[in-house]
């Protein structure tokens, strides 16, 4: 039963953001959402956008294809907190349209190298030629799942990812394959959607919001709470952990109508439910 749950979401993410990726390519978009308010522009897609908006300085952009940016659905900017030094190998986690793969392979210049691992055949399709069209020659798009990266054991400096995790299904083991291909002393260096304090305890809907397929894909309903993720970390052998919230959110943030499991809150209970989440930058070593 859990190896279909599991499934179900890997398929409704997969679907979810394969679907922009096809808007992108076709050339019908304008933001993520493209022209077609019943399916890409779904009321989960604007949620998106309200967190992904505004997350890159203009000259970080400059030179990327338009492309890049308008497939671009993470929650913070990584590649600006990672410290990415010259010569270094990063990986990025679910790497969409390429944007933070073409920003790190240029901060890492020339003798560093840039991969990304996406699930999405239509994503990959969209990154290989961002990366031909903006002349970026040291990068490499893989195809893979997050909890089996296609590379060997300590093949890596940096992990950065944007607003991925938490959409895999079993996040631990995301976290142990992340240690797995760092090398000793490698850095992992994510933004991800983090609830900080956990859920309220008096949460009647628990059940139906981490079931709930469709705010999974939107990067609501798979975030874990700050303590599991320290906990996921520790488990997975990482240490000098650190959780820097970069955004929180607000009811504005999901747009409108809200999800019937919010609204059913209450607006005092649905603020402080919503204020919980937050963009936060998760920082972690693999011991040297």
């Amino acid at each position: 039963m859990l190896v279909q749950k599991a499934e179900e979401i890997t398929e409704a993410v997969r679907s979810r953001y394969g679907e922009i990726a096809l808007t992108v390519l076709d050339n019908k978009a304008t933001s993520c959402c493209g022209t077609n308010s019943n399916t890409c522009c779904s009321t989960t897609a604007q949620r998106v956008d309200r967190i992904s908006e505004g997350l890159y300085a203009l000259e970080e952009l400059e030179g990327l294809p338009l492309k890049s940016q308008l497939a671009s659905l993470g929650c913070g900017n990584p590649t600006a907190l990672a410290e990415l030094k010259p010569g270094e190998i990063v990986l990025d986690l679910g790497s969409g349209g390429g944007i933070d793969v073409l920003i790190s392979a240029r901060r890492v210049g020339p003798e560093g190298f840039a991969y990304g691992v996406d699930m999405t055949e239509a994503m990959l399709e969209l990154a290989r030629q961002n990366a031909a069209e903006a002349g970026v020659k040291n990068v490499q798009f893989l195809k893979g799942d997050i909890a089996a990266i296609p590379l060997p054991d300590e093949s890596v400096d940096v992990i950065i990812s944007n607003c991925v995790v938490n959409l895999a299904a079993d996040k631990g083991a995301v976290l142990r394959e992340a240690y797995r291909v760092l090398k000793p002393g490698g850095r992992f260096a994510i933004s991800d959607i983090v609830i900080h304090g956990g859920l309220p305890e008096d949460l009647v809907n628990v059940t139906q919001v981490r079931r709930d397929l469709e705010s999974w894909a939107g990067c609501i309903a798979g975030a874990l709470s700050d303590s599991e993720y320290r906990e996921g970390l520790v488990e997975a052998g990482f240490n000098n952990i650190d959780l820097e919230v970069t955004r929180r959110y607000t009811l504005e943030d999901l747009g409108s109508p809200l999800p019937d499991w919010i609204s059913k809150l209450g607006e005092t209970a649905s603020e402080d439910l919503v204020g919980r989440f937050a963009s936060t930058f998760v920082r972690a070593k693999k011991p040297a």
